[in-house]
């Protein structure tokens, strides 16, 4: 069994809303729900083995008002009662608050104990590690390719900034408005050619040893289990690697509040947890995962669904 949660979006600051003006943040209130989401976890019978915080941990307003680290401190003491590893994706909010080595020294980027890393030769967030006999855990960076979190004129950045602009013609690069292919703006970001063959052969050895795979990263990788703006930019290369193994039972993403679900065709499970940032503070939104040897049962909380998962 293992804990799921996404978009906390942590600040000290009054409740807001986002970038429509339409939808409620609740800043203050998101890091309570967390600790009664911790609380719920370790009330869990058998005990949980890990937990998942899928992206978005603390929201961009840190940034702007100096408090990245304090809030990133608030959540992870959150968080540490827990007593079992918590594995981080990050999502576009960590990269407006640290630049990617920032975030690689903090609690946020450490990869734990036991953990394989991620493609040689390229600054990723990505790893994989046994969670149980027979399942494997593959965490992705889905800002390898971003805009977000590397040094203006670096050749990071520009490749990242060459490939937006050749989709996205607006002046500001955050609007999807008018796009053909609306996934293209600035908070979103994809898969390194690295990543996605390092990928391919992690993939190729959990077949080898027929092993289940649960994936993770913050941005949805299927157009079912997301809307079209909320989608990894390069999303169809990160499914056809997927697709061609068979051990891949479920891909778990955040960054799209409203959540979202879907089976493929090819038998995955793409689930995409409700933020919590957007959650009334009388509600929650997390879950707990029970793997079975046939099943995925997702065991929610306010927001976030039960679910039966059979692969």
């Amino acid at each position: 069994a293992f804990g799921v949660i996404a978009d906390i979006q942590y600040a000290d600051a009054e409740d807001g809303y986002d970038y429509s003006g339409g939808r409620r943040r609740y800043y203050r209130q998101s890091l309570r729900l967390l600790q009664d989401a911790v609380a719920a976890w370790r009330a869990e019978g058998p005990p949980l083995a890990f937990v998942l915080q899928l992206g978005d941990c603390i929201d961009g307003l840190n940034a702007r008002a100096g408090q990245a680290e304090r809030a990133a401190r608030r959540v992870l003491a959150a968080l540490a009662p827990l007593a079992v590893p918590v594995h981080h994706a990050w999502g576009n909010h960590e990269l407006y608050n640290f630049s990617r080595q920032s975030l690689a020294r903090t609690a946020l980027g450490a990869r734990p104990a036991g953990a394989a890393p991620g493609p040689p030769g390229r600054e990723c967030h990505a790893y994989h590690f046994g969670a149980a006999p027979g399942l494997r855990v593959v965490v992705l960076d889905a800002y390898d390719v971003s805009v977000l979190g590397s040094e203006a004129g670096s050749p990071r950045h520009r490749e990242a900034l060459r490939l937006l602009r050749g989709k996205n013609h607006n002046e500001d690069l955050n609007s999807p408005a008018g796009l053909e292919e609306p996934r293209f703006v600035e908070f979103n970001g994809g898969f390194s050619q690295a990543q996605l063959d390092w990928f391919d052969e992690v993939l190729k050895l959990s077949d080898e040893n027929q092993e289940k795979v649960i994936v993770m990263g913050h941005l949805p990788i299927h157009p079912d289990a997301s809307d079209p703006v909320s989608l990894a930019w390069n999303y169809e290369d990160a499914l056809s690697v997927i697709h061609s193994h068979g051990c891949v039972i479920c891909f778990l993403a955040g960054h799209l509040h409203d959540g979202g679900y879907c089976l493929d065709s090819h038998g995955v499970h793409h689930l995409t947890l409700e933020g919590v940032i957007e959650t009334p503070p009388e509600s929650n939104a997390f879950g707990t995962i029970y793997v079975y040897e046939d099943k995925m049962v997702l065991k929610g909380r306010g927001r976030t669904s039960d679910k039966v998962m059979h692969f």
